[in-house]
């Protein structure tokens, strides 16, 4: 991902009135991210618990999303819908965004399973379990964090377009 600055992640956002653009409490240790190792940036409101928000990249631009937390947590354990971890030891839970532009303003909305706390880009870079003998692990590693991006990308456009 590419490295972004505090006020390319407020400009980012759009699904977020300007009051709640301001209002975003951007990350404590935003300085010293380290980028190279991110597929998104995503992370949880310290003010608000149940709102969070995640930037990617869009055809080379960052997109911000106001996420919101649903009330209720699945009654099975779920899998992440960006990272597809099965081994996970992080809660997944379920995030809603309002839809960009007018039909935002509509109530439509999206959704997707995430982990709680976006340790997506983590959990992609860990070898997974050799699944059968001769099983490029390294590979599949590669493979998990190529379509991390594209994840992420896909949900920011179906924000963005009102495609779901």
């Amino acid at each position: 991902m590419i490295p972004l600055n505090e006020s390319q992640i407020r400009a980012s956002f759009v699904n977020a009135s300007r009051k709640e653009v301001s209002d975003v409490s951007l990350p404590v240790d935003l300085d010293t991210l380290d980028f190279e190792v991110r597929d998104f940036l995503g992370w949880r409101d310290k003010k608000l618990p149940r709102r969070a928000y995640v930037v990617t990249i869009v055809d080379g631009e960052p997109v911000g999303i106001l996420l919101r937390q649903a009330d209720a947590m699945p009654r099975t354990r779920p899998q992440c819908a960006w990272c597809q971890d099965i081994t996970l030891s992080n809660d997944v839970v379920f995030y809603s965004a309002k839809r960009a532009g007018q039909a935002g303003k509509n109530g439509d909305t999206v959704g997707t399973l995430v982990c709680a706390d976006f340790q997506c880009s983590s959990n992609v870079r860990k070898l997974p379990p050799l699944a059968y003998v001769g099983f490029d692990a390294e590979a599949a590693r590669q493979e998990r964090i190529a379509t991390l991006s594209v994840r992420a990308a896909s949900f920011a456009s179906s924000v963005l377009n009102g495609v779901g």
